[in-house]
């Protein structure tokens, strides 16, 4: 058997929190039964919205001390995904529930949505550069992956729900790929790292995919102010 990469390793290790998150109130059941609460979802959407706000600024934070224009294209690749794939399936259910994008953009973030893109725009602003970026950003991506594909493995009539749209989008063969791209990416900026360094690495990586199973555990609730 073949020795685990770096960002598989942080994978193996986060994975039972990742279970965690995909056992979570708002996952496990009433998503993947389409019974979950729509205040619940649109709550969720609201907020997941305000949070890719943030996390764009990550990458403009790595730009900002990226050494080469490679790692500066990785960058803008991934904020075009964020632009172009995450943020129109989230602007298709705000129009949905009679909202818009410029409308919820003076809403707070909730504390732990507040505590989560804090964590990382911090590992991308102080850490020293694309290695600290990547652990901060990497929870999100690599968990939806793998959280939606068991969800729809699990439970394929979720399809046919109002939630349907969002599982897809995930599961589907063109997020694994960007995935694996962005993971091969990670793996790049942190050879040779050194062992303090990568132990900086590995505590972001984790402390991001514990702020995952915050944000889930919040999305349980509805906003109070929708």
């Amino acid at each position: 058997m073949s020795e685990q990469t770096f960002v598989q390793q942080l994978v193996q290790e986060s994975l039972p929190v990742w279970e965690k998150c995909l056992h979570s109130e708002f996952l496990e059941r009433p998503l993947a039964d389409g019974t979950l609460d729509e205040a619940c979802f649109k709550g969720y959407i609201v907020e997941d919205s305000l949070y890719l706000r943030e996390y764009a600024k990550v990458f403009a934070w790595g730009m900002t001390k990226a050494k080469d224009m490679q790692t500066i294209r990785t960058y803008y690749s991934l904020l075009s995904f964020v632009n172009e794939s995450e943020d129109a399936a989230r602007l298709h259910y705000l129009k949905h529930f009679g909202l818009t994008d410029e409308g919820i953009q003076s809403l707070p973030l909730r504390p732990e949505n507040r505590a989560y893109v804090d964590a990382m725009i911090e590992a991308a602003k102080n850490g020293e550069g694309a290695a600290e970026c990547m652990m901060a950003c990497l929870p999100c991506m690599l968990s939806y992956g793998w959280i939606f594909q068991k969800l729809l493995e699990e439970k394929p009539s979720v399809q046919d729900t109002l939630y349907g749209a969002l599982v897809v989008d995930y599961a589907d063969k063109g997020y694994e790929a960007a995935c694996r791209d962005w993971a091969a990416f990670a793996e790049k900026v942190c050879e040779g790292l050194s062992d303090e360094r990568l132990a900086r690495c590995r505590e972001i990586f984790h402390a991001c995919s514990e702020h995952e199973l915050n944000f889930w555990a919040m999305a349980a609730s509805p906003r109070s102010d929708l």
